[in-house]
């Protein structure tokens, strides 16, 4: 949706983003927490997006994996913000509730809608409403956007209902993040843009 706003449109905006101090790993209250590692093989930490992942390519979520996860975490929950949308707040790229609590992974295109057989757990709702992933569209002209990929591991608590949204999701976290992980992907259009460095190896 947001690739069709004209480039002119675009760059007018560029001073008007949600800003990182509204992600969801910076917000009071979730709790007192370690750090996870968190990465991809198809980027690194602060670089671009290979293109198969946003709306300009297959639009299919990307590979991750993840260590560093409490022995006392019950559950995982991932949840991908664009810190750099024209939104007052954070665009939803993705929210998954209730993944296996340990050290794991998530192949390419895991995130889709709940029965279609990718990742375990709860699969919520992006900010358009729909069940999976969101792939990245910035405005044309708009200049670099960072899309925040969040990995919080909980101790035991109340549940959110099925297909949660974010501000379900966070409400559910406050007080029991135990350790989070946070791994940033870049994207732009209109704009010149290295491609590289790729990602991490992902432990045998």
């Amino acid at each position: 949706m947001l690739e069709h706003i004209p480039h002119w449109l675009g760059k007018a905006l560029k001073g008007v983003r949600a800003g990182t101090d509204k992600l969801a790993i910076v917000q009071e209250g979730l709790g007192s927490f370690t750090a996870i590692d968190l990465r991809s093989p198809a980027f690194a930490n602060g670089a671009r997006l290979p293109e198969r992942f946003t709306a300009d390519g297959a639009g299919v979520s990307p590979p991750l994996f993840w260590t560093g996860v409490p022995a006392e975490a019950t559950r995982l929950v991932l949840l991908v913000e664009d810190a750099d949308a024209p939104t007052p707040t954070p665009l939803v790229h993705a929210v998954i509730w209730g993944l296996p609590a340990g050290d794991g992974k998530l192949e390419e295109g895991a995130i889709v809608a709940d029965g279609a057989g990718g990742a375990e757990g709860d699969v919520g709702r992006n900010s358009y409403r729909r069940e999976g992933w969101l792939p990245p569209d910035p405005p044309t002209g708009h200049g670099e956007h960072r899309y925040a990929f969040q990995l919080f591991a909980l101790a035991d608590g109340q549940e959110p209902k099925d297909t949660p949204s974010r501000g379900e999701i966070v409400r559910a976290m406050r007080g029991r993040v135990l350790a989070a992980g946070l791994l940033t992907g870049t994207y732009s259009r209109g704009t010149p843009a290295d491609i590289g460095p790729v990602g991490a190896t992902v432990p045998a």
